[in-house]
């Protein structure tokens, strides 16, 4: 395959897991069961929505401070980089989470797009604005995240979609994604990048 570009998820993919989202839905008043956590917040009274911003946001700079990037992660993207490859970031967080991370650990991404943007994973939306904004089509694209939502947007747009399994949950969104990772790294083979 000729890939022109490599989108990568923020949360759990270039950073460690850090996110409870159990925690985070208890202090925004809603169940376990309730979700995914924006989804959950169209549905409140603004008021509500008001409040369960400033718990997200919270919680999404709490992040920042105490990141830790996935082992690999500046090699791979400078070879990414280096191979004429572009890198995009889609992200359910904010743009201003994803630059501060790209400075605290000089990355460089070409483009973010974040949920402010428009639909959000699982929606192929983000994926595509990506390959629009590199002039590149989906079939020169990997979307490479941690969740399922990562896997289903790559899909959903005509993307070869990655899944990095370093969770528990990993065994059950791997059948729904193309290539299966355990390290960051591994993306050079599939780009039969030599480092």
């Amino acid at each position: 395959m000729s890939i022109k570009t490599v989108i990568f998820d923020l949360d759990g993919t270039i950073t460690q897991p850090y996110f409870d989202f159990d925690l985070i839905r208890e202090e925004m008043g809603l169940t376990k069961e309730s979700g995914p956590v924006l989804e959950s917040m169209e549905n409140m009274a603004p008021e509500q929505r008001q409040q369960a911003e400033k718990i997200l946001h919270f919680h999404e700079e709490k992040a920042v401070t105490e990141s830790k990037l996935n082992p690999g992660v500046k090699q791979t993207l400078d070879t990414i980089h280096q191979a004429g490859i572009k890198i995009g970031i889609l992200t359910r967080n904010r743009r201003q989470n994803a630059l501060a991370i790209a400075n605290k650990y000089s990355l460089k991404f070409d483009t973010i797009v974040d949920r402010e943007d428009g639909p959000v994973k699982p929606d192929a939306f983000g994926v595509l604005q990506i390959c629009r904004q590199l002039g590149v089509k989906p079939e020169e694209t990997l979307v490479v995240g941690d969740y399922l939502f990562d896997v289903m947007s790559a899909k959903a747009a005509g993307a070869t979609a990655v899944l990095l399994a370093n969770h528990k949950k990993a065994d059950e969104f791997a059948r729904y994604a193309d290539f299966r990772i355990e390290k960051i790294g591994e993306i050079l083979q599939l780009l039969n990048i030599i480092t």
